[in-house]
């Protein structure tokens, strides 16, 4: 079947290269799509919510009051936050 292929078969010719790098390419674009989204999601879930994030979250889910809250808060804003 010589015309079939470039170069009578024996190699693939220029094209087929192209279409080789282009292959090769795409899979490491692929690979760093894949494994940089991995390691941005597992940054993004090492983030420690702050005090004050915290304090809102348990007033809003309705384990403390308002009072409760407004006394802590009041707290946290003194101290500037600081855990001691």
């Amino acid at each position: 079947m010589p015309g079939l292929f470039h170069d009578g078969g024996y190699m693939m010719g220029m094209h087929g290269l192209g279409w080789l790098v282009l292959l090769v390419l795409l899979v490491i674009l692929a690979g760093v799509f894949l494994f940089g989204r991995g390691r941005y999601a597992d940054r993004e879930d090492d983030r420690r919510e702050t005090p004050h994030e915290m304090l809102r979250r348990r007033l809003a889910s309705g384990d403390i009051t308002v009072a409760a809250y407004e006394e802590r808060k009041a707290v946290l804003d003194r101290d500037g936050g600081r855990s001691t």
